[in-house]
């Protein structure tokens, strides 16, 4: 474990982020938040993580509950794998990485499970080309 212990600083906090890789999210505006930075960080199982950090980023310690919340549900890690990342630029393992080329996009999987009513679970054992070829047939015999 890493000689320094919780709670983090938002420096912390974004130095996580930045290291990981995690990228700043835009309003829908397209433009940046004024009160926040908000990072996304796609997984390869497909949910994508959110994680927001309060303006100004500097260096006020984060209260022990409110560190503990950001791990645990919008960073998904622990501490450890926190500052290891932080300290040592040591990525936390979030499973197998899937290759884009073969990724379903986003647009087919909604409209698998949104407009077609399929299960997510059957949606994730699909290959790209069987979602595409759902989608071709939802929209051509409704099924």
């Amino acid at each position: 474990m890493s000689a320094k212990q919780s709670p983090a600083t938002r420096s912390d906090h974004e130095t996580f982020c930045t290291t990981e890789g995690w990228v700043e999210r835009e309003r829908a505006n397209g433009k940046r938040g004024s009160h926040h930075i908000n990072y996304e960080l796609p997984l390869p199982d497909g949910r994508i993580l959110y994680t927001r950090i309060s303006h100004p980023i500097d260096r006020t310690d984060y209260g022990p509950s409110i560190f503990g919340h950001i791990l645990r549900d919008q960073l998904q890690v622990t501490a450890e794998e926190f500052w290891e990342c932080v300290n040592n630029q040591v990525l936390p393992k979030r499973g197998r990485t899937q290759h884009f080329a073969d990724a379903i996009p986003l647009g087919v999987i909604r409209i698998l499970t949104q407009e077609a009513r399929i299960p997510e679970t059957e949606v994730r054992t699909m290959t790209r080309t069987e979602a595409i070829a759902r989608v071709a047939a939802f929209y051509t015999t409704g099924r």
